[in-house]
């Protein structure tokens, strides 16, 4: 398949999350956007990664290239999940304490 395939649907994905961003005032459908758009980076690096690694198979059988975009997907996977548990812990501790999860609220809180 080619690489095009994977930008697009990966650019796709990356702008139906800033557009949930920026539109939205739920703090779950905000932090679920940022969460979609950390997976569309990671689509992207796997792409990348899948492409640098035929091309160097091409040249060369025994190669490792290619590997350096999977690993920083697992980075990113190990940081998106400590991101939802404090994300989810902040949300939930928003909602105990002014019963909404509108993001409207939080205004509040600077003064």
């Amino acid at each position: 398949m080619p690489i095009n395939y994977y930008i697009f649907l990966s650019v796709a994905l990356f702008c139906i999350g800033i557009v949930g961003v920026l539109t939205r005032r739920n703090a779950i459908i905000v932090f679920m956007c940022i969460e979609l758009m950390l997976n569309a980076v990671n689509l992207l690096l796997v792409a990348f990664s899948k492409m640098h690694h035929m091309k160097a198979l091409a040249a060369d059988v025994a190669t490792t290239a290619g590997t350096d975009g999977q690993l920083f997907v697992f980075f990113i996977m190990v940081v998106a999940a400590a991101e939802v548990s404090v994300g989810l812990a902040i949300i939930v501790m928003m909602y105990r304490n002014i019963h909404s999860v509108d993001i409207n609220f939080l205004n509040r809180l600077k003064h």
